[in-house]
């Protein structure tokens, strides 16, 4: 199909939403993908931080067939294996406590609703005040959208969820003034990612901590983005250099959960928070779903068996030294595989950068227009990145 013919059929037939696509791509493999053309591209962006272990993967697609071929959707009225071998998976990943639990649903945002229920219910359901960090993302659900600082996101559908505060990035005083005795939560990604994967200054998280358990607050870490291997622990909180020893009442968990099918995760630890919402208090039809549970059982196990989250770390070291060697790069961002490349220069254009990018065969990300956004298939090499590490001076410079 050409070009101008594949452009013309999906403006005829899909929401216009996500604005016009930049390809269509018909096959991948690994950390490769393929448009119409047959042009290949290093995917340097994995789905936006989903496809952990890139496109393809075999234990994914075995497991993803397999159980297809076996059972399907049951709703929640029933389990399945997969289902509950996730969630033991999940337990021992984390080293959750006895009354821990987790709730399974279809992506990030979802995951955040059930946790944004949770806080409603916090002290009994009285207190109205759920906090948020500014350049924080925690997705586009009306409940979700509240909890996102991007005002173009969020006031074109005001007024949304009540009592959401806005504290300033990093600010402990500001955030030591917001906590209170009305506060149900204080929502956190540990990197944010939208912003350009920015990350608190150290002793924000600490605080946090402090600050809610004070005040009999929530504290949920969002780990939407951060989580699964990317930052080169399974959970990026869980590094004392991000985390700082911290422990969350609620994380929440998706994109690259299922590898590349629909999975979110509110994961409650201890039991009096997993108590917060009781049966008939929430739900989702396709929570659950043993094809999307098998398919996010074989990440977690493939991660291991593959020994990516050390990959992930020693590979997202190595290239921070290398980027910020560059020129044009003024700083790398980040951890591991989830990395922010701040562009240099008085006049930085991240999206033209990342289209001459795309054009030389790189998909990139331009989250806002001075930074970059990397995040990889954790199942990346040395070798395959090589010729973007040695493309990427021109992509910066050229007129």
């Amino acid at each position: 199909m050409s070009e101008t013919t594949w452009r013309e059929d999906f403006s005829r037939v899909l929401s216009p939403v996500f604005g016009a696509p930049q390809l269509e791509l018909v096959r991948g493999q690994g950390s490769y993908v393929w448009d119409a053309e047959g042009r290949q591209y290093l995917d340097l962006l994995a789905g936006i931080a989903v496809n952990a272990l890139g496109h393809c993967h075999p234990a994914w697609v075995m497991a993803v067939t397999e159980q297809a071929a076996t059972l399907g959707h049951i709703s929640n009225f029933f389990t399945s294996p997969p289902q509950i071998a996730l969630a033991e998976k999940i337990h021992e990943i984390l080293n959750l406590p006895t009354g821990s639990a987790v709730f399974l649903s279809n992506s990030g945002a979802e995951a955040n609703e059930a946790a944004l229920k949770m806080a409603r219910r916090t002290g009994g359901g009285g207190r109205p005040i759920i906090i948020a960090v500014d350049g924080a993302f925690h997705g586009r659900t009306m409940g979700a959208l509240a909890l996102t600082a991007k005002a173009a996101y969020r006031e074109p559908f005001a007024p949304g969820v009540p009592g959401v505060v806005h504290v300033p990035f990093g600010d402990v005083d500001a955030l030591a003034a917001a906590v209170n005795d009305t506060t149900a939560a204080v929502f956190i990604e540990p990197i944010q990612g939208e912003v350009g994967v920015r990350r608190h200054p150290p002793g924000y998280l600490r605080a946090a901590r402090e600050l809610t358990s004070a005040a009999g607050a929530l504290l949920v870490l969002d780990e939407v983005q951060s989580g699964i291997g990317r930052t080169g622990t399974w959970f990026a909180h869980q590094d004392p250099a991000i985390g700082e020893g911290v422990v969350p009442d609620i994380i929440t968990s998706a994109k690259g959960l299922g590898g590349g099918l629909p999975i979110g995760a509110t994961i409650t630890v201890g039991a009096e928070n997993t108590g917060l919402l009781s049966a008939g208090q929430h739900g989702t039809t396709f929570g659950g779903n043993p094809i999307a549970c098998a398919a996010a059982l074989a990440v977690l196990t493939t991660i291991e068996s593959e020994g990516l989250i050390d990959h992930a770390r020693r590979l997202g070291e190595k290239l921070t030294t290398e980027l910020a060697s560059i020129p044009g790069i003024a700083e790398v961002t980040g951890q591991g595989l989830l990395l922010g490349l701040g562009l240099d220069g008085e006049n930085p254009d991240a999206k033209a950068v990342a289209k001459r990018a795309l054009e030389a065969g790189f998909i990139v990300n331009a989250v806002t227009p001075e930074r970059l956004r990397l995040a990889p298939p954790l199942t990346i090499t040395d070798e395959e990145i090589a010729p973007f590490l040695a493309a990427l001076p021109d992509l910066l410079t050229h007129d």
